[in-house]
């Protein structure tokens, strides 16, 4: 096919040999596979801000580092070299998000490079080598979605260690290998440390998932993951590895305002005693 304009640059450089197909287009970007030497990957063609219908909310924005103190102040202004900038760290937050998940063990694609708008990343493939079907497009059975679901939830954990809440994570950025679910679409992720909107993301994320298998296995509907991993993420006790059990208890216990009212009052009152003792005493005196 004729090499998109976006593309070129790659070729020229000799990153890309030849342009196989457009893969599908997105709501923020366009994805093709690609010749690479005798490797087949594939190049993800980010959207200019104008053409995607996917915003660049506050929310998925706040606590995202900008090194660079003009940029992060061009940024802050809106300029057009604000702008220019603002689209390059939305573009990277995937790139960096996905090294970062690589090196943790979280199943998503390999990437390789980001150039100009273009990210050049792993094809993930199915066990005949044929592009890998969305989850929502799989019919799973209950065996296969429980164990599937594990899987889920385990990478999540390990995104979550390595301080990542996906942001936008359903059935339709999820691919199926012969492994089981890959995690696709990183653009919007968040830091769950500095991003004060991460619990809610993160869960919104997990309930999702848990939506989409339990479709196939009911029982999962009455699990509630999020609660738990993020109460043991907030008090320091998440790893990789933390046995899980799908069950959450809330806090029912709610604090008598009107006592702990009558305890300050009292203390006030105490104090002003005495002073007023002292006072007293000082007269006395």
């Amino acid at each position: 096919m004729k090499i998109p304009n976006r593309i070129q640059p790659l070729v020229d450089d000799g990153l890309i040999d030849d342009v196989v197909r457009r893969l599908k287009s997105g709501k923020e970007a366009d994805v093709y596979t690609v010749l690479c030497g005798e490797e087949i990957r594939c190049a993800k063609v980010y959207k200019e801000a104008t053409q995607r219908s996917f915003k660049q909310a506050v929310q998925y924005q706040e606590g995202r580092k900008v090194r660079n103190t003009r940029n992060a102040r061009a940024m802050q202004k809106g300029s057009k070299f604000g702008r220019k900038q603002q689209e390059e760290s939305w573009q990277t937050a995937e790139v960096d998000a996905l090294f970062r998940l690589a090196n943790a063990g979280v199943r998503v694609p390999q990437p390789y490079i980001c150039l100009d708008g273009v990210l050049l990343m792993e094809l993930i493939t199915d066990a005949d080598g044929v592009v890998a079907l969305r989850l929502s497009d799989v019919i799973l059975t209950e065996e296969e979605a429980v164990a599937d679901f594990d899987t889920m939830i385990r990478n999540i954990v390990r995104m979550l260690c390595a301080g990542i809440v996906h942001g936008d994570l359903s059935e339709f950025n999820v691919l199926m290998d012969a492994d089981g679910p890959v995690i696709i679409d990183l653009p919007q992720a968040v830091d769950a440390a500095a991003n004060n909107h991460a619990e809610s993301m993160f869960e919104r994320d997990v309930n999702n998932m848990t939506e989409y298998y339990g479709q196939f296995a009911p029982q999962l509907l009455e699990t509630r993951y999020a609660k738990e991993i993020w109460a043991l993420y907030e008090d320091g006790k998440l790893t990789p590895e933390t046995p899980l059990t799908g069950l959450f208890a809330e806090d029912t216990h709610k604090a008598d305002v009107d006592s702990l009212l009558d305890e300050i009052i009292a203390a006030e009152d105490e104090y002003y005693d005495r002073q007023r003792a002292l006072k007293e005493r000082d007269l006395d005196h």
